[in-house]
């Protein structure tokens, strides 16, 4: 036993590489971008550290090239989660009481490992298995799941720190246990960032995970599995099974030994997970820990007082990098009539500019959506809007599958706040405009807070302060993350902790000690240094 009270590394966010022409990042990643291409691979599923083939397997394809095969996955069933679920047992007595100085430094060698010699490998396989830029896949797969590695062990340290007083021939302690059972960790495609924390941050606190990532992001998973392979995590404590919804996610919610859910998703699926544990309630040997990031539709609001080509910029970026296919993107927005002229023709000038492709052409800033069902689902809103009197195409509306799942960037204007995409979460590349009387800004506002489900992210444009302290207050619960002249999306780990309210989740905050506390269960001690030996008070005599 080493004794000692340790302090964490100082934290920082990672930076990110820039690719410049002419840059070494930029050379080796064009390099391995070949190199993953070029060869197929066979990923099996992780159960108690064994690669397990099942032989139901699923395909790996390039979104914006669907017909380049990048490899196999296999899929596991009831049997293989028993399987995982024994291993996270087996695994849960020696990790649960491993140092928590011990715990924290494998994740902080993963996060090291991530930045070093996994970076090209990790960027080139989420570029080409989620079609993600260069830019977008740097700042997600690489710099933002190294921040949630080495952020998450400084809150970690900040939640055991956090202790009650003791008074006089007293000692009071809060030990931070981890949850009895395992967690169930469901992640999804669009940000492979999401799917290292997700599996890691209960882990860092003890606990052992089922994982069942993305079936469209499989690879980088695979990727992240072997990282913290080689960062020293022991076998059984994360359990990779990817497989369907069903295949796994019913007997994992079946078992007894459930202890939390840790989602990010649809709200629909959340909803029936939820839904599913409450019917076992009386089955589980604890309260399961329920924690989900699920649906939203973000806004931005803009006021008569902004300015026209910082919202422009916003609005480009916020919903059309990768795709839309972010929880945050940016899908409605409200103009002022008096400026909504001039701010559409920007973005319109700045939208004919993008370019739109394969991913290994650094030029592009956007690539495909992710699969057929997406295509097809983000198609049928644009073809509804085309069809209706209450709406108009401004840009884009194009779509194109024989190649790659490829959307263009669409600007639809309506005359209807509550037309269906001013108020449906799309998940794609389409943006809606409503334009409001400039007199009736308060109508806008309530239509801006009351008339989607969800309460994910959302911006406000001003320059008078004044109205962006109103806004800001009429707008309080329309947004877990709210961005003053910013688009509202780019969330940084230690900066801006990360989740929304209503039907857009529990509001946990991925990224912050909030997250954390949900994965361990507090045991007070009080421990009497003199002990009394007469049972009279002062009272009695």
């Amino acid at each position: 036993m080493i004794h000692g009270i340790f302090n964490v590394p100082p934290t920082r966010n990672e930076p990110a590489l820039d690719h410049a022409p002419g840059s070494p990042e930029r050379a080796a990643l064009e390099k391995r971008l070949q190199e993953v291409r070029g060869q197929e691979v066979e990923i099996p599923l992780v159960i108690g550290g064994e690669r397990v083939k099942t032989g139901r397997t699923g395909e790996m394809i390039e979104p914006h090239d669907h017909q380049h095969r990048l490899g196999t996955f296999h899929q596991a069933g009831a049997g293989e989660v028993e399987q995982a679920i024994a291993a996270a047992r087996q695994a849960y007595t020696t990790w649960s009481e491993t140092s928590f100085e011990s715990r924290a430094a494998i994740f902080l060698r993963a996060a090291d490992l991530l930045c070093g010699p996994w970076r090209h490998t990790m960027n080139a396989v989420t570029m080409l298995n989620q079609s993600k830029t260069v830019y977008q896949s740097e700042i997600d797969a690489v710099c933002e799941l190294a921040d949630f590695w080495r952020f998450n062990v400084e809150y970690a340290e900040r939640v055991y720190r956090d202790q009650p007083q003791s008074p006089p021939m007293q000692w009071n302690r809060l030990e931070y246990r981890p949850l009895e059972g395992f967690v169930f960790a469901i992640t999804p495609f669009n940000f492979t960032s999401i799917g290292g924390n997700l599996s890691t941050a209960p882990a860092l606190m003890g606990n052992t995970v089922l994982w069942k990532p993305a079936s469209t992001a499989v690879y980088s998973a695979w990727i992240i599995m072997q990282i913290l392979e080689e960062a020293g995590l022991p076998p059984g404590v994360v359990n990779f099974i990817p497989g369907s919804g069903r295949q796994v996610g019913d007997p994992v919610l079946a078992s007894s030994e459930l202890a939390g859910v840790h989602f990010t998703g649809s709200t629909g699926v959340f909803r029936g997970i939820w839904k599913t544990i409450g019917n076992n309630i009386a089955n589980y040997r604890s309260y399961p820990r329920i924690v989900g990031e699920t649906g939203g539709k973000d806004f931005v609001f803009v006021h008569p007082s902004a300015d026209v080509e910082p919202i422009a910029t916003a609005l480009l970026r916020g919903s059309f990098e990768y795709q839309g296919q972010k929880c945050s993107a940016a899908s409605r927005a409200f103009l002022p009539a008096s400026r909504a002229g001039e701010i559409k023709d920007a973005l319109l000038a700045k939208l004919a500019q993008v370019k739109m492709g394969d991913p290994k052409d650094f030029s592009n800033f956007m690539s495909a959506v992710i699969d057929r069902s997406a295509f097809e689902s983000i198609q049928g809103y644009i073809e509804a809007a085309k069809s209706s009197s209450e709406s108009e195409i401004l840009f884009g509306g194009e779509c194109d599958d024989s190649r790659g799942f490829f959307i263009q960037p669409t600007v639809i204007e309506t005359k209807n706040p509550k037309f269906k995409t001013m108020c449906e979460e799309i998940f794609g590349p389409v943006l809606t405009l409503w334009v409001y009387p400039d007199e009736e800004i308060e109508t806008a506002l309530d239509h801006c807070d009351q008339d989607s489900e969800y309460a994910l992210t959302g911006a406000v444009f001003a320059r008078d302060r004044a109205a962006v302290d109103h806004i800001a207050a009429r707008l309080r619960n329309a947004a877990g993350n709210f961005y003053i002249n910013d688009k509202p999306t780019g969330a940084v780990v230690g900066q801006q902790p990360f989740g929304g309210a209503r039907g857009s989740g529990t509001n946990d905050k991925a990224g912050s000690w909030l997250n954390l506390i949900r994965w361990a269960s507090p045991r007070t001690i009080k421990e009497n240094l003199l002990p009394p030996t007469e049972f009279g008070y002062p009272h009695m005599r």
